[in-house]
């Protein structure tokens, strides 16, 4: 029987962390983010609490990673804190929506962003209409492609997955801080003046779409807690996926010690980049805006077109030639992420499978030591989110749900550091319990906002994990 093979080091943990995080959600979430918050300072610091939390839940992630470094990650961190139904439920969510409905949406970005280079050619036009939003373009057709042909190479083995993930991981970062360069080289002081001359303003104007209109609302006190809490929804989605190494620890290179770090530098290292990126869209485009401008620097942060601010900011700075290099950014980008989590998710569900809580055929390795069916069955299952166009729904369905399992995670050093005090630990969480309880109260803070604020997406995300328990005693009872 075929064995994993341990073939990721170091350096292939941070470009599997750094490369699976940056995505699409650094070059278009500020949009959004601007108008909720309405202020420069406002919006530095809903990226900063989620590069924040982002950080305390990978270095609190070391201690359990060491604790149990194979594959599966989370779903084995919370089976071991709490019971296999809760871990089921995370195993289940992950692959109906979280990791599925996210290689769906990077891949469609990547398409999107093709189309700009060949907007006759690439575009969401329907081929053929099948039902509802469910149709057949060119642009999710070529989405399509991309997940089929990044999940081929990785059934070809982990060393040809890990290479290209290395590629494209290295060279989007070279790429993002070749753009935070010039953008601190072309700044503008006009811009800069009127971003930075009032910052963290008490009662700040956010932009709000109230039946289909924009309207300026003055926000202040609470609002601006509450609109700091509903933005996370987008920073901590451009932030995700960091915990992906984790998933594929029987196949890291002393695990006990490169998952952990890996996980600490990854993450550093996105989360300086992702503030440095914001401070170059505040130093060439306005925060504020107008949706009738036809200009970027009219439109500002808050209405660039289609959110895409970084396109707006490269465009500012270079004109058309930038837009296309920004267009060219994101399509590397994207491709490299879709890579490290079609690689990560599979293991996922072959743990869940080992443990007789999945279709057997998942829990079984192919010749090159990967598991080959989980790998296609994501395909299959991805494509499917990508034809429909509902993957967006869906991740904003799972998003509160996602920070929620985190939170769960995280308790689960509490519970594992009674459960099982002798277990070795080669590395421990820093500062506890102060680091792993500060992310606990802020994430469920988070949480509570989101249900306040967001219920028509909250409540669908806990009816789909609510749908693994018919889904999990059906396994149980071995129909599979």
């Amino acid at each position: 029987m075929a064995n994993f093979k341990r073939e990721i080091n170091l350096y292939d943990a941070v470009m599997l962390v750094s490369g699976t995080m940056i995505g699409s959600g650094i070059f278009l979430v500020s949009s959004d983010v601007a108008r909720q918050t309405g202020d420069t300072g406002w919006l530095l610091l809903s990226w900063l609490i989620a590069g924040g939390l982002t950080m305390m839940a990978a270095l609190s992630y070391g201690e359990l990673a060491s604790m149990f470094p194979h594959a599966g990650g989370q779903y084995v961190f919370l089976q071991k804190a709490y019971n296999r139904l809760i871990g089921f439920l995370y195993g289940w969510s992950f692959f109906a929506v979280i990791q599925t409905g996210t290689i769906a949406a990077v891949a469609v970005a990547f398409a999107k962003y093709t189309g700009v280079l060949a907007p006759s050619v690439i575009n969401d036009e329907p081929i053929i209409p099948i039902y509802g939003s469910f149709q057949i373009s060119s642009q999710r057709l070529l989405a399509i492609a991309t997940i089929i042909l990044l999940t081929y190479s990785n059934t070809k083995g982990v060393k040809l997955g890990k290479i290209i993930q290395n590629i494209f991981g290295s060279t989007k970062l070279i790429a993002l801080a070749f753009l935070i360069v010039i953008g601190f080289i072309y700044t503008n002081s006009e811009v800069i003046s009127a971003n930075f001359s009032h910052i963290f303003q008490a009662n700040p104007t956010a932009m709000l779409s109230v039946n289909n209109e924009w309207t300026a609302t003055m926000i202040g006190g609470m609002g601006i807690v509450l609109a700091l809490g509903v933005t996370q929804v987008g920073t901590l989605f451009s932030s995700d996926a960091w915990h992906g190494l984790a998933t594929a620890g029987d196949e890291v290179i002393n695990p006990e010690r490169n998952i952990p770090r890996g996980l600490a530098i990854g993450t550093l290292l996105v989360t300086v980049l992702y503030l440095l990126t914001n401070l170059v869209y505040l130093f060439i485009l306005p925060l504020e805006g107008s949706p009738e401008a036809t200009d970027v620097i009219g439109r500002g942060i808050q209405f660039a077109s289609q959110d895409r601010v970084a396109a707006a900011t490269a465009e500012a700075i270079g004109g058309p030639s930038m837009a296309v290099f920004m267009a060219i950014l994101i399509m590397i980008s994207t491709f490299g992420c879709n890579n490290g989590l079609i690689l990560t998710g599979a293991r996922m569900t072959y743990t869940m499978a080992k443990d007789n809580l999945f279709f057997k055929s998942f829990g079984k390795l192919n010749k090159a030591a990967v598991p080959s069916t989980a790998l296609w069955w994501q395909c299959a299952w991805a494509g499917v989110l990508c034809l429909s166009g509902k993957y967006g729904d869906l991740l904003d369905y799972l998003m509160t749900v996602v920070i929620l399992f985190y939170v769960l995670t995280i308790i689960g050093i509490f519970i594992l550091r009674k459960k099982m005090p002798d277990h070795p630990r080669p590395i421990k969480t820093p500062l506890y319990p102060v680091l792993p309880l500060l992310y606990v109260i802020i994430a469920s803070a988070i949480v509570i906002i989101l249900i306040k604020e967001k219920p028509q997406f909250t409540f669908p995300g806990l009816g789909i994990v609510a749908l693994g328990v018919p889904v999990y005693l059906w396994f149980r009872k071995g129909l599979k």
